[in-house]
């Protein structure tokens, strides 16, 4: 059960105000979207994603396992972030 824990948190808090979480904000406050579907089509969206993420994690770790995986997610965070940046300053 820890591990369940650990992972919803991390994964509720990190969803917390992100662009996603906007997106499904701004379609449900259209009253041309009903706010059910807009739920269900939201959280699909989010298991899909998941389900492919932890796929693609599982493989990585067969392939990668002499590389540090958190060490490859945190640059390709930082490269994220330095594109955001590079974007924001363009504008």
């Amino acid at each position: 059960m820890s591990t369940f824990l650990l992972v919803f948190a991390t994964v509720f808090l990190a969803e917390l105000g992100d662009k996603t979480q906007m997106a499904t904000l701004l379609f449900s406050s259209d009253e041309r979207h009903p706010p059910l579907l807009v739920f269900a089509s939201a959280s699909v969206a989010l298991v899909v994603s998941t389900a492919v993420a932890v796929l693609f994690g599982n493989l990585a770790e067969r392939h990668l396992a002499m590389l540090p995986l958190k060490l490859i997610a945190g640059c390709g965070f930082i490269a994220i972030g330095l594109l955001l940046l590079i974007e924001y300053s363009k504008q």
